[in-house]
């Protein structure tokens, strides 16, 4: 079968690379550079990368949809957690208040340098109960 010849110029490295691809697999550079620009002409390529494409927004839409899960649970926790408290600590006499908001000040002190070690450690609740869980 008759083929044109064609004279192209690349980039060093990129010639270095299609030298050592040629050798690795034992066939010309012509043979190479042929099978690329089919791949990069045919009608398929596109339909491949497409469908690459699309693969990786699936994998990104599931990702995305269980982290909506989980906050959702989050913020459901939370508001239970809330809703609960005010419903079951009474209210305080005015005399009680000051030292139960300086005490509250120091706890939620604690709580934020407690959950910053943890949250820089990378342990997380959630993952110590489905820890407990499995074991």
């Amino acid at each position: 079968m008759r083929k044109d010849r064609l004279n192209v110029y690349f980039d060093p490295s990129l010639s270095a690379d299609l030298d050592a691809l040629a050798a690795r697999r034992k066939v010309s550079k012509s043979q190479i550079v042929e099978a690329a620009l089919a791949a990069f002409l045919s009608p398929d390529g596109a339909d491949q990368r497409e469908a690459a494409i699309v693969r990786r927004l699936d994998r990104l839409t599931r990702a995305v949809e269980r982290l909506e899960r989980d906050v959702s649970i989050g913020n459901e926790a939370v508001a239970l957690f809330v809703k609960f408290w005010l419903t079951t600590t009474p209210p305080m006499s005015e005399d009680m208040r000051e030292a139960a908001q300086a005490s509250g000040k120091d706890r939620y002190g604690g709580f934020v340098e407690t959950l910053g070690r943890r949250l820089a450690k990378g342990r997380t609740l959630a993952k110590e109960v489905s820890e407990d869980v499995v074991t």
